[in-house]
Parts: C-alpha cells; sequence; structure tokens
C-alpha cells in the first residue's frame, strides 16, 4: 500500500521504506507502512484503515526487545510521540500519561512531583507501554514487576473501541492487559502507582559464589533490594544491595578517588577495551575465561558506594549489543538451577560471557506475569556481540533452556526463546483465560504477528460475554 493512497490525515503520519531495527540489531522487519500518531484520533484511523485493507498492526516503542515481538510485514505504528502527562495526584501519588511516554522523561515528571517509581529494571530507555506489555521487573524481594504499578489504563481495541480498565471497570480485561504483549489493542493512557520521591543508598561487594548459594535465602533478604552477578568459569560474583535512606547525595565510589580513575575503570577497561578483547575471542574462545577473571579482577571486585535518586541507582550501563535470555523460576529452585547451569557449561566445554544475572521479584496475580503465583528469581544469561558482530551462542541457550524447563521456568516476554503454546500453557493457569479474552477482543487477529503465532495459538473461545460488556 502506498502513502500517497492515504487520506490526508493519515498521509502526515505515514512513511514508506522504513526498516525497523531492535536495539541488539538482531532482528529486523521492514512493515508495509510505519505511522507515528501523537494522538488517539489518529490511532482511531490507523485501526480503521487496517480493519479496511485486513492488515495487521504492532505497536513499538525504542525497540529495546531482543525478540521478534514487535516486528510485522503490515502495519507498524511508533507511539513515542503520545508522551504527554494528562494527570498526577501528589497525595494519592499517582501520576496518569500518555503510554508513549518514556522512562527516562517519566523520571523527570515524578520528580518534579516530587514523587518515584518504587522499583525499575536495568535501563529507562523503553516506553511504558513496553514495559508494562511484558511485565518487565526490577529486583526485590517484596516488588513486584513493573506491571503491578498499573491502576487502570486505555487502550483502543480492533474494533476502533476506546476502553478504559481497572479493577472495577472492565476487571477481566485490565488483569489480562496488564501484561498483554501487545496482542489486545493499543494502549494509550496509563495511570501508575508510584510513591515520594526517593534516594537509595547502593553498595556493591564482591563474594564466592558458592557461599552465596549456600546462604540463599538469607542473600534474597540482606536488602530491599538485591542483584547478583555470576561470573561463569570462576567461584566469584559480586552482589549488589540498595535501601532506601535519608543520607545525602554522593557519587564517590570507594577505591575511585576521582573522576579520572572511575573513567579508566568504567568507560576505558570497562567498556571500550573489554569490547575490543571481546571481539579477539571470537577468533580465540578459549581465552574468555582468563578474560573474565580479569575483568573481575581489576574491574567489578572493587567494592562501590554510592547514594542518588533512585532511578539513578537502579539504572545501570547494558554495554553493548548483545544476545541474551531470561527466564523466571521460584527462587527456592534457583541455587539448584544455577548449579546445573555451571556443570552445564563445564562439561560441554562451553565459553560464555559475564555476567549471569540474578534478580528477584514478588509474586503477582496478573495472568502472563513470570511472577504469577510464585516468588520469583530471574536468571539471565548474555553473550556480547563486539561491535555488532556474530557470537555463538545457541549450544549455550539450548542447555540453559533445557535446564529452566525442569524447574518450570516461564521465560521473560521480551526475549527470544524457544516455549512453544503446550509449554506456556503449562507453565501459566491462567493462559487459557488470557487467550479467551484476547479472541474475543480481536477475534480477527488484527494484533498478531509472527512472534505471537509462534508461542500463543489461539483456541475457541468460550462465550462473548466480555465483548457484551464493553
Amino acid at each position: 500500500m502506498l502513502k500517497s493512497e492515504l487520506d490526508k490525515d493519515l498521509q502526515d503520519i505515514a512513511h514508506e521504506n522504513y526498516q525497523f531495527k531492535n536495539w541488539a540489531k538482531t532482528f529486523q522487519c521492514q512493515p508495509e507502512l510505519l505511522f507515528t500518531p501523537t494522538t488517539e484520533k489518529q490511532i482511531l484511523k490507523v485501526v480503521e484503515l487496517a480493519n479496511r485493507k485486513n492488515k495487521r498492526i504492532k505497536v513499538f516503542g525504542s525497540g529495546h526487545s531482543p525478540s521478534d515481538l514487535a516486528c510485522t510485514e503490515d502495519f507498524l505504528v511508533n507511539i513515542d510521540g503520545m508522551n504527554r502527562l494528562l494527570a498526577v495526584n501528589q497525595d494519592g501519588a499517582t501520576v496518569t500519561v500518555e503510554a508513549g511516554m518514556s522512562l527516562h522523561k517519566l523520571h523527570v515528571v515524578l520528580k518534579e512531583n516530587k514523587l518515584a517509581l518504587s522499583n525499575l529494571g536495568s535501563i529507562s530507555d523503553q516506553s511504558i507501554a513496553g514495559v508494562m506489555a511484558t511485565a518487565s521487573h526490577g529486583t526485590g524481594a517484596h516488588f513486584g514487576c513493573m506491571s503491578t504499578f498499573i491502576l487502570d489504563m486505555t487502550l483502543i481495541t480492533a474494533n476502533g473501541q476506546v476502553v478504559r480498565c481497572s479493577s472495577t471497570e472492565n476487571p477481566e480485561l485490565f488483569t489480562a492487559a496488564k501484561c498483554s504483549l501487545g496482542a489486545l489493542g493499543i494502549v494509550t493512557q496509563v495511570t501508575l502507582q508510584a510513591e515520594p520521591a526517593f534516594k537509595l543508598e547502593a553498595i556493591q561487594q564482591p563474594y564466592k559464589f558458592p557461599d552465596i548459594l549456600n546462604n540463599w535465602d538469607e542473600t534474597i533478604h540482606s536488602a530491599e533490594h538485591v542483584r547478583v552477578w555470576w561470573y561463569p568459569h570462576t567461584d566469584d560474583c559480586v552482589v549488589w544491595r540498595a535501601n532506601r535512606t535519608e543520607k545525602p547525595i554522593t557519587t564517590n565510589v570507594q577505591t575511585m578517588t576521582n573522576a579520572v580513575t572511575t573513567w579508566w575503570y568504567e568507560r576505558a577497561l570497562g567498556f571500550h577495551i573489554y569490547q575490543g578483547l571481546l571481539n579477539m575471542t571470537r577468533f580465540r574462545p578459549a581465552v574468555i575465561p582468563a578474560l573474565t577473571q580479569f575483568m573481575f579482577d581489576k574491574v567489578h571486585s572493587r567494592p562501590m558506594h554510592v547514594i542518588d535518586d533512585a532511578h539513578k541507582i537502579f539504572n545501570f550501563d547494558c554495554l553493548f549489543p548483545q544476545y541474551v535470555n531470561e527466564w523466571a523460576i521460584a527462587w527456592d529452585d534457583a541455587p539448584a538451577v544455577l548449579r546445573q547451569l555451571e556443570d552445564y557449561i563445564t562439561k560441554h566445554n562451553l565459553k560464555v560471557h559475564f555476567p549471569v544475572e540474578i534478580r528477584f521479584v514478588d509474586e503477582d496475580d496478573i495472568w502472563l506475569s513470570p511472577a504469577y503465583g510464585r516468588k520469583t528469581c530471574y536468571i539471565g544469561v548474555i553473550m556480547y556481540r563486539p561491535y555488532g558482530n556474530p557470537v555463538p551462542y545457541k549450544k549455550y541457550w539450548k542447555g540453559y533452556e533445557d535446564i529452566m524447563r525442569k524447574y518450570n521456568g516461564r521465560p521473560h516476554w521480551a526475549k527470544a526463546h524457544g516455549q512453544t503454546q503446550q509449554d506456556l500453557r503449562h507453565s501459566y493457569p491462567k493462559f487459557d483465560d488470557f487467550l479467551n479474552v484476547r479472541q474475543q477482543i480481536d477475534p480477527n487477529g488484527m494484533f498478531l504477528n509472527a512472534y505471537l503465532q509462534r508461542h500463543i495459538m489461539q483456541p475457541q473461545p468460550k462465550s462473548n460475554q466480555l465483548l457484551a460488556r464493553l
């Protein structure tokens, strides 16, 4: 379909010959047309056009998902332009925003109103709609995934309805939409529960990994927010702990006495030199264990102590493009899983990159949340792509996924994984409930794509009660 065939209103937001690539450049697609709406009215016109032309729609924000979740060959919609603040309730610590707002901008908006999100993941490049659609998470034994912050939302459905949902208004749709994978419609507005602005005191220290595994529950509850990085091919790890504090902000890092020293360890050695050395290991993978030990000894074993605004402490630099895989299991099972992963790496003589990242999330009741109904440990594995170059990872991924499946693992929805519909139905007690809502709200599959068809096949709906209520 050509842009010139569209109505003038749609021509203004339509783009031809657009090629989408995700941040890691591991997936790409070329949609028939890209649309960049800034209003709900424009989205409604795109949906009407898709219905008329029998096209599918996928929405994307920053493109940070390391999978093809955002890809389509039909209509691609970017909602970055829908990034306005709509309402703030400082007494109730709530904020209503358009769903295309980035987390970076949300932090600014919240700070201006003396508020902050209770927890965050590693980065803030994503759109609010994106992190909520995939139940993205931070870490903290008593903190849920980011979708648990949602109080209400507005979405545009395949039939062109603007539907508001919350725990009291269209509650079944709301429970499904809090982790929707973009399969239910286009989310345009979200109200989030925040809290009064706070600072975090973060302390990172080196440990021996066997000691951490042997004191697992104590480690999980040793701070409000705990993250463990294990360095494969070694028995070393670091534990990052953060707690709320009233202490004054300081960016001083213990053992790093000035900005030049900090730059050397964090940017020169920790980024540029490391990337160059990683690129060399593509030709001599046998040296990866030695490089891992070198980086741990020279950079990551250095104790760190920082106090700053919460979002600055939660976020960190994810370095360069990468293959990444991350699944969630019951946190009591994590020590056994990690020991088996170490055995698998050793037995198969794999040479893998650090870190294996370990984070903790409280249970929730969101149907497709990986933390549904159980206190959860996320275990993430990574293989960097220095300068964008490919590295072998598939054997590592297969062994990792096989181990996670043994423990009823649930993959992070934003990341590429090998789970089938049968696997997912076994893992998620409310899987069929979600599919029934999806079938009722989008019976012709306007918001499906290859990712959703590959992992979430549609059963026949049980009833049409949901549509009747809308």
